[in-house]
């Protein structure tokens, strides 16, 4: 597997970011627990200025409902987006994200709700989003942390890397089965300027403005899914707000990604 150092990427990254994001900068780190928890860390402290934290490795990765995320370096992509933002819905913007990344990295590229990447019906990458500070009103700044994990190659099928798998006894995906020799460096170049745009068109008009770009890469919809409370039923797209819309026993119902996850049947 090609290797290519990620610091390489971080001028191009900074010049083509700044003049979107005044006060943006890039942060590279050969190894931490969690780009998200250490950005976490800071944005409890204060908003956050607009920052690019990017790890070689992660020792203690997070996705979502606790789940781990482990990388190694040149192997994975992982990092952090933080800044502040006064969106008039906050609801939506994992989805938002997850759109932004697929249409960077690859046609074949899917996305299943609420924040996974899917490539091939296997797990590709993940999306944590997570917000800090005390918000008066809806709209009120806050900071929020974007977390993005990508698996560059395809993973080794162990035991530590089996949290990352779509379904159980699926292993999961790597960019390098569609794009052969790309690297880590090369995939942080080539999504994050446009992350960056989709972000700040999601704060000015939700994620209303990203439904007919979801819908094209909807890895769900008009499949049978089971959620994890039992119910059964066909997925058929999202509402405006991004919340998923399942047929269940002739209703159409909303499921909030707060409240369930869900499989393919």
């Amino acid at each position: 597997m090609q290797t290519a150092s990620l610091g390489g990427s971080a001028e191009a990254i900074w010049q083509a970011v700044v003049p979107a994001l005044p006060g943006f900068t890039v942060e590279i780190v050969p190894e931490i627990d969690s780009t998200n928890t250490e950005l976490m860390r800071r944005a409890r402290l204060g908003p956050l200025d607009p920052v690019l934290l990017v790890a070689e490795q992660q020792t203690a990765g997070r996705g979502r409902l606790g789940r781990g995320w482990y990388s190694q370096a040149g192997q994975s992509l992982t990092f952090s987006l933080g800044l502040t933002l006064a969106p008039f819905n906050w609801s939506g913007l994992s989805l938002a994200v997850g759109v932004s990344l697929a249409e960077q990295l690859h046609a074949d590229v899917r996305l299943k709700w609420p924040n996974d990447l899917w490539l091939q019906g296997r797990k590709l990458g993940g999306i944590l989003v997570e917000t800090a500070g005390q918000a008066d009103t809806a709209n009120a700044p806050r900071s929020v942390v974007i977390g993005v994990g990508i698996n560059v190659a395809r993973p080794a099928e162990t035991a530590t890397q089996a949290a990352q798998a779509t379904l159980p006894g699926v292993p999961p995906a790597g960019m390098a089965e569609v794009d052969m020799g790309v690297t880590a460096a090369e995939l942080l170049a080539r999504v994050v300027p446009a992350l960056v745009t989709d972000v700040q068109l999601f704060a000015q008009n939700g994620f209303a403005a990203f439904a007919q770009r979801f819908a094209q890469r909807d890895a769900l919809r008009e499949r049978a899914v089971t959620l994890s409370d039992g119910r059964t039923g066909t997925a058929c797209g999202v509402a405006d707000d991004g919340a998923l819309r399942v047929l269940v026993d002739g209703q159409v119902q909303r499921v909030d990604s707060n409240e369930v996850s869900v499989r393919p049947c």
